[in-house]
């Protein structure tokens, strides 16, 4: 369903990201992602031959992340198509230090820490969370479809347990799919299930 109606404006700025999430032959995983900026109207630069025309892309980057199931970086690559500065591209190797980070907690803070203020581009680092997100939707995406096929007494309790509202312990989604570790004002007492629930909620 579409958004309210607006009041009269003109549009000027349009970014587009777009991510992909792959299943390698080798069983490890490729997550990719590209951003895209443009404006609707010519604007001055000295960087690109005096200017950037509308709907010439202000950016243009790609970035490619190969992970393991554990969702450790194996393999960084990085593309810099279209940017305002010719510098832009230099900083683009620096991102190979995320090879061996384990993407999950604190993985917000790890961005800050390698990429942050002038160790890194803003745009690229920004686009290091859709792509994280991406990832976590390819693997546990496939998975959950596996556990489909089994029991909703046989399913493994979910990693994203109490991550979102319609994922609380306590929703009817939970209960639906997940009873082991569902905590709804009617779940019946049961000790057996109770470790499994300690293990997901720490």
């Amino acid at each position: 369903m579409p958004l309210s109606a607006p009041v009269p404006r003109r549009l000027l700025h349009r970014r587009i990201v777009q991510c992909w999430g792959y299943h390698r032959d080798d069983g490890l995983w490729d997550i990719e992602g590209q951003m895209v900026d443009t404006k609707t109207y010519p604007f001055p630069n000295e960087d690109r031959g005096g200017a950037i025309q509308a709907e010439e892309p202000l950016h243009d980057m790609w970035i490619r992340l190969t992970v393991d199931d554990q969702f450790c970086i194996h393999g960084v690559d990085v593309r810099t198509d279209a940017a305002p500065f010719g510098l832009c591209p230099a900083i683009v190797s620096r991102y190979q230090q995320l090879i061996g980070v384990r993407i999950g907690p604190g993985w917000s803070l790890k961005l800050r820490e390698l990429f942050g203020g002038v160790r890194g581009c803003t745009h690229m680092t920004e686009l290091l969370g859709p792509v994280a997100t991406t990832m976590f939707q390819t693997v546990y995406g496939q998975r959950y479809d596996e556990d489909d096929a089994k029991s909703a007494e046989d399913r493994p309790p979910p990693p994203v347990l109490n991550t979102c509202h319609a994922l609380s312990s306590d929703s009817a989604v939970v209960k639906k799919r997940w009873p082991k570790v569902y905590t709804g004002p009617d779940r019946e007492t049961d000790k057996h299930y109770r470790p499994l629930l300690d293990d997901c909620l720490t």
